[in-house]
């Protein structure tokens, strides 16, 4: 290569006429760049076929000496490619016709910091001459580019989720776009501009870490954390060091905590640390705040039950350019503060015929600035789910931004901020610059961020009129993060790869920004930058992660899906395996004690039981599942204080009282069971447990044909289940259909034999022995 400093006048280029056969693409004119970034990659297309040598000559606005050199190209190339991450659901990447067309050049060092330096105050050109093998001296094609660069740099870096695109399509409803076994390619990076490549902080974890935030001293981070069975309930809030472990005790679980009603908390939504890291800003579902709600089984954690699945539109799809659509459409704020321990609704923000969500704060902590729209259904009976992102049959929301003071969590009377509401759009994700001046929001024709459609956009914090920043790149802007100096706005975009990719903008004191740059190698071409946050931290002040919580769910997972299987001696070793890493989590000793009730060691586990409401008093499934140990030991007396507390604290409770309701059946007090039962199939019509124990009652007071239906019902669910033949076949014989009786409890003889239950097997043989020598007697 070789490099000549010239003066540009005397080079004749001054007002000069560039013949427009060379395109430069990449960066656009007027691109500013930050001091400390490294050298970008330069593209253009030259639509001279025959040029085979090209000149890159770089002028000065200020007039000084040029630079001249032989520019060293290639054709622009996929980067690196990750195969773990390569599926049947999703596509290498491939470069567009342009891209395919284009050549790129990068300064070595020593030029792009002359570049830099001398850019600051005027802008640099770069122009890229073409040559041909035919006239080698003579010029054929030529274009040129205009840049800049920033007095101030970025001086922070952007912690970001790097994440394969393996989409499968799951359950409607479920926020969870990758199959489970992709969940350990999801890695945790740093990225610094100044250096070439992103760091490492963690990746290979058994469970998934979403939406993230920092304190504005970059001492505190908080997290979406993903538990046991895609649990959406817990929160991590933990310092950062050097080397952070997130420990369990820095998992927050919503559901520890009661609503205004008295309910508990099951899902929190696009948490934000506040600016002093002592308080979290969630969305929790209004209906959360209901004690009327329904909750699982003994021993289990179930999926997102269906009335928090109500409140959240959730579509996920083939398409790994975008596989997900998901917002919400019910919910109320709510904070959390570490000192006090305490989860509060925020007045203002918590009014249930509208959705409250994306709240963020303002720099001092003084205000919250959030998305809102008028409440609705996530599903509307009869409505289709959507095939596509943007498909209309999407359930279509447009949220507002509201401005609402915070007060020390008494809040206020929340306003509409002009230019950010009421426009015909959806308006969504607000982010305040660290001077208070202003806010970057997302705008899109429907839903919430990370749309095709979606686009960044600038207003006054006060309000005022809105503009479109000159950043927009043509396909999806979203996720965006101002840096702690407030000059830069780091976003995701998918305009140059299906593959998300992080890009920067500076922002002047007046609010207008530049357009776009790309931050190169910020992982594989064939990964997606997700959810860029700027933290900040020094160049070596946070250099790994560890995640020991993690490893507690994922034995929980395992312990579950044994538990589910009826495998319950190994259940029992997986929860002792969990616990070893946190004694003191009350659910998992409950589910311990669930476990081993199962096995038949009854007295261990109303010890762990009893342990468990020690640990957390107010644990629900605790009391249903001690209730439920204590009654099958015959102590009804004790079962019923448990039973009674589990209802006061979830009256909505299904499960506690269809088991209730079943021991009463048993003690014989079945006008009161039948009211239990009724109240439990309300809650759930298709709960297998109380349509069972409803037609045992119904039975017992000698009312067969409702109880028959019943146990038919039942069958349709679970037409397999031994003890619903049994016990439909013993009503049949009751009204004097013998035979039907009689085959029904072959059937379920043949059913409980499959399952191993060796006790209701001798049952049931029992029982038919005693119908065929009755030779067709009804037998009550």
């Amino acid at each position: 290569m070789r490099t000549l400093i010239f003066l540009a006048a005397a080079l004749g280029l001054a007002g000069a006429q560039d013949p427009p056969r060379i395109v430069v693409d990449y960066p656009l004119d007027g691109s500013v760049f930050p001091p400390d970034m490294t050298a970008p990659a330069f593209q253009f297309r030259d639509t001279a076929r025959s040029n085979t040598a090209w000149r890159v000559e770089i002028e000065f606005g200020d007039g000084s000496a040029g630079i001249r050199q032989d520019a060293s190209v290639e054709w622009m190339k996929v980067g690196e490619i990750d195969y773990r991450a390569t599926s049947e659901t999703n596509e290498l990447p491939k470069l567009s016709a342009k891209q395919a067309g284009a050549r790129v050049w990068r300064p070595d060092r020593a030029t792009w910091e002359i570049i830099k330096k001398r850019s600051v105050a005027q802008p640099a050109t770069i122009r890229f001459v073409g040559f041909s093998s035919v006239e080698p001296g003579r010029a054929v094609s030529a274009g040129k580019v205009t840049i800049r660069t920033a007095r101030e740099p970025v001086g922070a870096p952007v912690f970001f989720r790097d994440v394969p695109l393996m989409p499968a399509q799951l359950e409607r409803g479920v926020i969870k776009p990758l199959p489970k076994p992709a969940l350990p390619l999801v890695a945790w990076r740093l990225r610094y501009v100044s250096e070439e490549k992103s760091r490492l902080l963690v990746d290979n974890l058994p469970t998934c870490m979403n939406c993230h935030s920092f304190s504005r001293d970059g001492k505190t981070l908080g997290l979406d954390v993903d538990g046991p069975q895609n649990d959406k309930g817990l929160y991590a809030l933990t310092p950062i060091r050097k080397e952070t472990s997130i420990q369990t005790q820095d998992v927050i679980a919503w559901s520890t905590f009661r609503g205004k009603l008295g309910g508990k908390i099951r899902v929190g939504f696009m948490s934000q640390v506040s600016p002093d890291g002592s308080t979290v800003v969630t969305m929790v579902n209004g209906s959360e705040f209901d004690p009327g709600q329904p909750s699982g089984g003994p021993g289990t954690q179930p999926e997102l039950p269906k009335d928090v699945q109500g409140n959240f539109y959730v579509a996920n799809f083939k398409d790994y350019r975008f596989l997900q659509v998901f917002y919400p459409t019910r919910g109320i704020l709510a904070w959390y503060n570490s000192r006090t321990k305490r989860l509060e609704p925020l007045p203002g923000a918590d009014d249930p015929r509208y959705v409250h969500t994306n709240a963020t704060w303002s720099p001092d902590g003084k205000y919250l600035v959030f998305a809102r729209a008028e409440a609705r259904d996530a599903y509307p009976t009869g409505s289709k789910l959507a095939a596509a992102a943007n498909d209309p049959n999407e359930t279509q929301i447009q949220y507002d931004l509201y401005r609402i003071p915070f007060n020390e969590g008494r809040g206020g009377r929340a306003e509409p901020i002009e230019g950010a509401s009421r426009n015909g759009m959806s308006n969504s994700y607000p982010k305040i610059s660290p001077d208070g001046k202003w806010i970057v929001f997302v705008q899109a024709r429907n839903g919430l961020l990370m749309r095709p459609d979606s686009q960044l956009y600038i207003v006054p914090a006060a309000g005022g009129k809105a503009r479109r920043m000159n950043c927009n790149t043509s396909l999806m802007n979203s996720w965006h993060s101002f840096s702690p100096n407030g000059r830069w706005l780091v976003f995701s975009s998918k305009s140059m790869s299906p593959y998300t990719q992080m890009f920067l903008t500076y922002i002047g004191e007046d609010g207008n920004d530049s357009p776009a740059i790309l931050v190169e190698n910020a992982t594989a071409a064939n990964r997606a930058v997700n959810i860029p946050e700027f933290v900040n931290i020094g160049p070596d002040e946070w250099l790994k992660i560890d995640a020991p919580a993690t490893e507690f769910y994922r034995l929980s997972d395992i312990a579950l899906e044994s538990y589910g299987r009826g495998q319950y001696r190994e259940s029992i070793e997986q929860w002792k395996q969990a616990l070893a890493l946190d004694p003191d989590d009350a659910a998992a000793v409950s589910n311990l004690g669930a476990a081993l009730s199962a096995a038949g060691r009854v007295e261990e586990a109303q010890a762990q039981f009893s342990r468990a409401l020690e640990l957390d008093p107010e644990n629900a499934r605790a009391h249903t599942n001690f209730a439920i140990a204590l009654a099958r030991s015959g102590k009804h007396r004790e079962a019923t204080e448990h039973f009674e507390r589990a209802l006061k604290l979830r009256p909505g409770d299904a499960q506690a009282r269809s088991a209730y309701g079943g021991m009463l059946v048993e003690t014989g007090k079945l006008d009161e069971a039948i009211v239990h039962l009724r109240a439990a199939l309300e809650i759930n019509p298709d709960s297998t447990d109380a349509l069972n124990n409803l037609g045992s009652a119904l039975a017992k007071a000698g009312r067969h044909a409702e109880s028959a239906a019943l146990f038919r019902k039942a069958l349709e669910i679970e037409p397999n289940s031994a003890e619903l033949l049994y016990n439909l076949g013993r009503t049949l014989a009751a009204t004097g259909d013998l035979d039907g009786g009689i085959r029904l409890l072959k059937q379920a003889q043949e059913a409980a034999l499959r399952g191993n239950e060796e006790g209701l097997a001798k049952l049931i043989r029992q029982r038919l022995d005693e119908y065929q020598s009755r030779g067709g007697a009804a037998v009550r």
